[in-house]
């Protein structure tokens, strides 16, 4: 007897695998789609009484593919759609499938998925497009749950998600992994879009909780798959190294109540010593690659931080080290705050916030959380208290809105307090 709720895990696993084989062999997202939905519509009556199939994955492509065959015939209006469909039939996938998946190779597949990533992060769309179909497409995601992960109502994420593939179809985006000079910038954009799903669960941008849970499992997920299909991409493994340090620490970042636990005073037996061993290990084999890149950097950062038994333990020299690396990377702003971040646990708050305030980062809540917890450290309880207001104004979720409350009550009631890291455990957005 199968359950309905094993049909939804494999419907999450394989949508986006059998999407990606209907795509090259339709030419249309939009018929792939339908093709796979109809495919597990039928499985959700066929499966409860009769059994998974032995292949489930080979089974939803086959049966999609002979749904799509028929509803090409019902909708022909001449010999033209009728040839088309026969040649569906046969085409280079290796005949009719109906019996089984032995003519689906699974390099083939693993190709298909390949292409259908670079297709959803082409760069004619922009970014929150890019977003919306890798978890559409490739994480198996409904429009109501990519609707409410980003807190838009469902009819806008509806339209968004149908002008993307509109622009697919109408502008000829190709539908291939782009190879040459091409391909160092569309990798970026792939795996942007995998950490602006994971830092949108990890440190939700609004709402009431601090972390959603879904997205980083969602973001861990398509990382793997990207490593995967891309073995020999050293920021691929970067970045999934990078994800899994920081998931590691998940457990331990929100009280009972839900609140905000900075990095000094989170309670380290509660991280994941499993995820925090398998990012360690990518981190050293990035390194004997020797071809660093930001991804890695970062996640070489959150494995020292991984290291240290207890706060006190960290090696803040070796991050402001690795600060400096990725700044010379990547000279942002962002990065820079993150640095004096360090700089202020090695030379001191004074050092960190003359660092600070030479950037310009005025509407970044970071920026203002971590200037005002280096005045507060300073002394400069009236000045501090300015900073975290100006914190609390910049940020719509409720925990850090609660934890900067907290701070400033505590800065107007007793004084600025015993020093504490300014880190809050929180991967710039």
């Amino acid at each position: 007897m199968v359950h309905i709720s094993e049909i939804g895990e494999i419907f999450r696993e394989e949508y986006g695998r059998s999407v990606a084989v209907l795509v090259r062999v339709l030419g249309s997202i939009e018929a792939a789609e339908d093709a796979v939905q109809d495919a597990f519509t039928e499985a959700v009556v066929r499966w409860p009484d009769a059994g998974l199939p032995p292949s489930p994955a080979g089974w939803i492509i086959t049966t999609a593919r002979n749904r799509a065959i028929d509803r090409i015939r019902r909708d022909a209006s001449g010999r033209e759609k009728l040839a088309q469909a026969v040649l569906l039939h046969g085409d280079q996938h290796g005949g009719d499938h109906a019996n089984g998946p032995e003519g689906i190779e699974a390099d083939a597949v693993e190709d298909e998925r390949l292409r259908l990533i670079f297709t959803c992060c082409h760069p004619a769309l922009n970014r929150a497009a890019q977003v919306a179909l890798t978890l559409k497409l490739l994480g198996g995601l409904g429009t109501a749950e990519i609707a409410h992960a980003f807190l838009v109502p469902e009819p806008t994420m509806a339209q968004r998600l149908v002008r993307a593939k509109g622009k697919i179809r109408d502008a000829n985006i190709p539908y291939r992994v782009p190879s040459g000079a091409e391909l160092p910038e569309r990798l970026k954009s792939v795996l942007a879009v995998v950490y602006l799903i994971f830092n949108e669960g990890y440190a939700a941008s609004s709402g009431s909780g601090l972390v959603r849970e879904d997205l980083c499992h969602e973001a861990l997920r398509l990382g793997r798959l990207t490593t995967e299909l891309m073995p020999d991409e050293p920021e691929a493994q970067g970045l999934l190294a990078l994800m899994l340090l920081l998931d590691a620490r998940r457990a331990a970042r929100t009280a009972s109540d839900g609140g905000l636990v900075l990095l000094a005073d989170q309670d380290r037996s509660l991280w994941d010593r499993n995820e925090i061993a398998e990012g360690q290990v990518l981190v050293r084999q990035c390194l004997k690659r020797n071809q660093p890149g930001p991804y890695q950097l970062q996640a070489a950062i959150n494995a020292v931080h991984g290291d240290a038994a207890k706060a006190a333990d960290t090696d803040w020299h070796q991050i402001l080290a690795l600060y400096g690396q990725l700044l010379a990377m990547e000279p942002t702003p962002v990065v820079a705050l993150n640095r004096a971040v360090a700089l202020a646990e090695v030379e001191g708050p004074a050092a960190g916030l003359a660092a600070v305030d030479a950037l310009e980062l005025g509407n970044y809540y970071l920026f203002h959380a971590v200037r005002a917890d280096l005045l507060r450290r300073l002394g400069r309880a009236e000045e501090a208290a300015t900073a975290y207001r100006a914190a609390r104004e910049r940020t719509n979720n409720n925990a850090e809105r609660d934890f900067l409350e907290g701070r400033i009550r505590a800065l107007t009631t007793t004084g600025p307090g015993p020093e504490a890291q300014t880190s809050d455990d929180q991967p710039g957005r």
